[in-house]
């Protein structure tokens, strides 16, 4: 929730104009231009306000049209908490003591793709950028999810994006977690099972220096799978799916939550739960 805030309402009021959350604290959205000298004055009668008031936790929303502002308000003592690329969220804790605010997004979610055609072979790429880069490495199609995107339509979108390839999501076939891989962020890797739906490639010419399908014993013949345990792993899971071992990865299934009446996607073993 936010509230815009002009320079003249400000003046008029003596504090910033915000809304209450849900949590015991305030959120201010400024929309129009202020002077900063004004908006440091504003910034500390509010301040006192809120804490008269019980007020816990102040978020700011500054457009990047006000970076002007950022200035008085990180004097005034607010951190940065996030940043898109058109505004900066500062907040400011007021009860003293240990901050309980909940922290800035922790996570990267990235998916890889396993398309694998009649014949046994699966979708590979090279990539002409990155750290494979160079290395003939053949790899499978792989990037992050989007704001707002699922997990199943992001895999589907990267194969198409790299290769043209159109496909149908199938299962989640396993997935890993690590630290500090993107800008200290952690990591979470989605391993995807598509079905291919065409089989024509066209490579993205920006980002992939070669696409192919490829035996899938060829791919795991290659020594750098070969010396990395997590390609491995992949290798096993993906021949004990296609093979008659019974492997059962987590299909997608739209559902609701108490939070929200809007429809999620909970990924669940379909397979195993209709023989219970």
């Amino acid at each position: 929730m936010s509230a815009s805030v002009n320079s003249s309402s400000a003046t008029v009021n003596k504090f910033l104009n915000g809304i209450n959350d849900n949590y015991g604290g305030v959120v201010v959205q400024m929309n129009e231009p202020m002077d900063p000298q004004l908006f440091a004055s504003l910034l500390k009668s509010s301040i006192s306000h809120w804490r008269q008031q019980g007020k816990k936790g102040v978020w700011i929303k500054l457009p990047i049209e006000l970076a002007n502002l950022v200035e008085p308000a990180v004097k005034e003592g607010f951190l940065f908490h996030h940043a898109e690329p058109n505004y900066l969220m500062l907040v400011y804790w007021i009860p003293g003591g240990a901050n309980t605010l909940p922290a800035n997004a922790s996570h990267r979610v990235g998916v890889g793709a396993f398309v694998m055609n009649g014949k046994r072979e699966v979708l590979v790429v090279q990539e002409n950028s990155g750290r494979f880069r160079g290395t003939g490495i053949w790899k499978f199609p792989t990037g992050v999810v989007d704001e707002g995107e699922d997990i199943c339509v992001a895999a589907v979108r990267e194969v198409k994006e790299e290769t043209s390839i159109d496909t149908e999501f199938v299962e989640v076939l396993a997935f890993r977690q690590s630290h500090r891989s993107f800008f200290e962020k952690s990591d979470i890797f989605f391993l995807c099972m598509l079905r291919p739906l065409s089989f024509d490639i066209q490579k993205q010419e920006s980002e992939i220096e070669a696409a192919q399908w490829m035996p899938l014993e060829e791919y795991a013949a290659q020594p750098y799978v070969q010396k990395q345990e997590l390609l491995k792993y992949i290798v096993d899971i993906c021949s004990a799916k296609v093979g008659t071992r019974g492997y059962h990865g987590f299909s997608p299934v739209l559902t609701t939550s108490a939070f929200s009446d809007e429809k999620h996607y909970f990924y669940l073993n379909s397979v195993d739960l209709k023989r219970q």
